[in-house]
């Protein structure tokens, strides 16, 4: 086992610098990495993707490559112009809701400048907004935008998701409201999204996050929680064998961390990454390798549950 600490490139999710615990087993390696604050029940999910990982392997992929958008975060227009242009990618997703309404529109018409007219453009406030307040955003972001793919999880409950659905003409994307439900096989998403988000390793693991992307019944998109090259592989399996995928999906966001444990990162290539067998060898992780127990200890705590 080796424990990881690798600086943001910007505050991201509210934080500087991703950590987290690199496994090898017999299949190879796995990425452990649940939030700090995250409590050890919530980190088994975390545990078993891993755990799958090097024990286990993944499923066959029914396709070779993925397709992906980059990741912008709360940023300057200019800054959120370059990012696009540099990613080569024909999808954006840009964070809003942690700004105001008129910097996060500006970020978006940049964002579309850089696109041109035929690219797509999500965004993702996080739970963030009430319903009203996510009415009004979205409405205004849409015209920013010159037009939403889609709204990531604009509020907290399906509830609130639902009543923002009726009333706007963008779709809308659950993210939260399913992986961090008590049980995701079971959350009734589809009169509140049109569009599920789906995340390997809080969800346990790429088998489990495709029964629970079956039980969803809707269009999936698997994105990333931040992982190295690693952890990342695991979400391009998920995305490798669903049976179908129809958007971009968000595993382009390594950029956003400041190295990676590998000298083979997963870095997309002309909006795709490919399909691995297996995670990417972590060769470089004495670059990044802290002496800190806290994790070792903290997934000792997490096996034993």
């Amino acid at each position: 086992m080796h424990v990881y600490s690798i600086p943001m490139r910007a505050r991201f999710r509210g934080i500087t610098k991703r950590t987290g615990l690199l496994l090898e087993g017999p299949a190879g390696w796995g990425e452990f990495c649940p939030f700090e604050e995250y409590d050890d029940e919530e980190a088994k999910a975390w545990l078993a993707c891993a755990v799958e990982a090097a024990h286990d392997g993944w499923p066959a992929p029914v396709r070779d490559r993925i397709p992906v958008n980059c990741t912008v975060p709360v940023v300057g227009p200019e800054r959120a112009h370059e990012i696009v242009t540099k990613s080569g990618c024909g999808t954006a997703k840009v964070k809003v809701a942690e700004s105001t309404l008129a910097e996060d529109c500006a970020r978006l018409e940049a964002v579309r400048d850089a696109l041109g007219p035929n690219g797509f453009i999500r965004v993702d406030a996080n739970m963030m907004w009430d319903v009203d307040t996510a009415v009004d955003a979205i409405r205004a972001m849409d015209k920013a935008a010159g037009g939403l793919q889609y709204v990531e999880q604009p509020c907290r409950t399906l509830d609130e998701l639902a009543t923002v659905r009726r009333k706007v003409n963008v779709p809308i994307a659950a993210d939260e409201s399913i992986r961090k439900a008590d049980d995701p096989l079971k959350v009734a998403v589809s009169g509140a999204a049109d569009i599920a988000v789906i995340k390997v390793a809080p969800l346990g693991g790429v088998r489990k996050a495709l029964e629970v992307a079956e039980a969803c019944g809707l269009p999936c998109v698997v994105s990333s929680a931040l992982e190295t090259s690693v952890g990342m592989a695991a979400g391009v399996a998920l995305a490798a064998a669903l049976p179908e995928l129809d958007y971009a999906c968000g595993l382009a966001t390594l950029q956003l961390l400041d190295g990676d444990v590998t000298s083979a990162p997963l870095l997309p290539q002309d909006g795709f990454l490919p399909v691995l067998k297996t995670a990417p060898v972590p060769d470089r992780i004495a670059e990044f390798e802290t002496g800190d127990r806290w994790w070792v200890e903290r997934f000792e705590r997490v096996l034993s549950r």
